[in-house]
């Protein structure tokens, strides 16, 4: 295992540091402190995908889970918001619609398809950017305008990038068939 991957695996176990993070009773300012674990996932991600290419260390599995650690811990950061009351329900049914629809695409591609993988593009990184903006305010308590703000200029970024990956997508599987 190398280092980009080894990162990609800590992204994973940092799902259930921010899930304790962020509901324990015991931690105050919980909500910020669960933020700066889903930071420190972000800084991995960033990491790893620069490590793998600088370095020629990209692999079959790194391509497959890198993607995967990623929205996980997305949809249990707007779902855990969800709960705690932060964000309106829609925005975590968008996000695991979106996500959801994402990671059946990516399988599609991978497994019937000779192993094609979607690229990471600017829409995505863009709304990558604009989520982890936008959790960042909301960590900061500033209200519920602020939180709503934030929730819908997430959806339009996710919005954007998932139909820049779904036009992705159908050429991608198109060349393929």
């Amino acid at each position: 295992m190398n280092i980009p991957n080894m990162l990609t695996t800590a992204r994973f176990f940092l799902i259930p540091v921010y899930i304790w993070v962020f509901f324990s009773p015991n931690i105050e300012k919980n909500l910020l402190l669960s933020t700066l674990v889903f930071i420190v996932a972000g800084i991995t991600d960033l990491l790893d995908g620069h490590i793998a290419r600088k370095y020629d260390m990209v692999t079959e599995w790194g391509t497959v889970l890198d993607p995967l650690a990623d929205k996980l811990m997305q949809i249990t950061v707007v779902v855990c918001l969800t709960i705690g009351g932060y964000i309106p329900v829609w925005l975590p049914a968008v996000v695991i619609v979106k996500e959801g629809l994402m990671i059946l695409g990516g399988l599609v591609l991978y497994f019937r398809g000779e192993k094609v993988v979607v690229p990471a593009n600017r829409y995505g990184k863009l709304a990558t950017v604009v989520f982890y903006l936008g959790i960042f305010l909301i960590s900061l308590e500033l209200g519920r305008g602020v939180n709503l703000f934030a929730a819908t200029t997430i959806i339009v970024f996710m919005t954007m990038a998932f139909l820049n990956y779904y036009r992705m997508f159908r050429e991608i599987h198109r060349e393929i068939k």
